[in-house]
């Protein structure tokens, strides 16, 4: 009788946390597509944590500094028949080839193309940029390249039950509440240029709790300058807030803690699709970004962008004299989107913008 070989898939994933997670469409796609392979997933630390626990995935590789060669080693020890590259640079693609796959999928850009053995090409524009297109579809498309099924672009995040006991422990507050739980996303991991600005954060915070008799969380990365950011905004408003940065928890538990949000209101960055990969309802704030990069076409997500003669710029650093585009979002522009989530919920409102 003859031996049947399954295949034995590696998918190397996004670095960026936010592009891993917009990637989780295509993921399912492609586990309904080999539902009989062996999956491992390939990446950081973070966007495991992110998109753990997962049914699209059979096992985890995590990426490590041992740097090309060794990395190159520890895959071609697997015996992976083939690679699905998310991942764009020319150096995930070199490794690949490296370690023997015989089978390399992936776009063909960053001077990669002769290291692939199936590529396919993004989209550009006559001026020979990039056509902006939702990393939704820009990942399903290779998904579809593979002849699956990607009817469904719905993002999907799960947690850990253990972790809402934990969040629990932590973090009390939260659950002995009385109005809505709103989560504020201060900072950016991309860059500056991305924030609202902090004052209007604390404006907003005070207003939520007058009004909606709110618990605020700041949720802010474990660094010093979200830590800052978070501060700024704890000092400029008379209410308590509940500051992940003097309280830190884990990339699970703080999916727990987003999956019991009534509202989350944020800027462009990572945690805005943890929000929307648990359903939640979503406030994000544009500025410098061209939001069809990350759109993921979420029904419950409000877009309030600030319009300027410079944006998008797409720069992580405001050059401007003025941050022109993020100082276009009003305070009062933010409430007045949030009172319209919060009365849809029956959260009760207590006064007026």
């Amino acid at each position: 009788m003859e031996r049947v070989t399954k295949d034995n898939i590696l998918v190397w994933l996004p670095s960026p946390m936010g592009d891993a997670i917009l990637c989780t469409p295509a993921l399912r796609a492609i586990r309904r597509r080999f539902y009989s392979a062996d999956i491992t997933f390939f990446a950081s630390k973070i966007v495991r944590e992110a998109l753990s626990p997962s049914g699209f995935t059979d096992s985890w590789l995590e990426r490590d500094d041992r740097g090309l060669f060794a990395t190159a080693k520890r895959l071609r020890s697997r015996g992976f028949s083939q690679v699905i590259l998310f991942k764009n640079s020319f150096g995930s693609a070199l490794t690949c080839f490296l370690a023997g796959i015989p089978v390399r999928v992936g776009y063909a850009r960053e001077g990669r193309g002769f290291l692939l053995t199936e590529r396919l090409h993004p989209l550009k524009l006559p001026s020979g940029d990039y056509k902006p297109v939702s990393m939704v579809d820009y990942y399903l498309t290779v998904a579809s390249w593979l002849g699956a099924d990607v009817s469904d672009r719905s993002i999907e995040l799960s947690y850990e039950p253990k972790d809402v006991e934990a969040v629990r422990v932590k973090l009390p507050l939260v659950f002995n509440r009385q109005g809505p739980l709103v989560i504020l996303v201060p900072g950016a991991a991309a860059g500056t240029s991305k924030r609202w600005p902090a004052q209007r954060f604390a404006e907003l915070a005070e207003w939520l709790i007058e009004n909606y008799d709110a618990t605020v969380v700041l949720s802010v990365a474990p660094n010093p300058d979200e830590k800052q950011v978070a501060e700024q905004i704890v000092e400029a408003t008379p209410h308590k807030l509940v500051n992940l940065g003097d309280t830190p928890i884990t990339l699970g538990e703080l999916k727990a803690l987003y999956s019991t949000a009534d509202l989350v209101i944020c800027n462009d960055t990572g945690p805005r699709h943890i929000a929307i990969g648990l359903k939640r309802n979503v406030i994000t704030l544009v500025g410098p970004n061209n939001p069809e990069w990350t759109d993921p076409g979420y029904r419950d997500e409000i877009f309030i962008k600030g319009n300027a003669p410079c944006a998008p710029c797409d720069k992580p650093v405001c050059r401007q004299t003025s941050h022109f585009c993020m100082e276009a979002i009003t305070v009062e522009m933010v409430c007045q989107a949030a009172a319209k989530v919060l009365d849809a919920s029956g959260s009760g409102k207590r006064g007026g913008i």
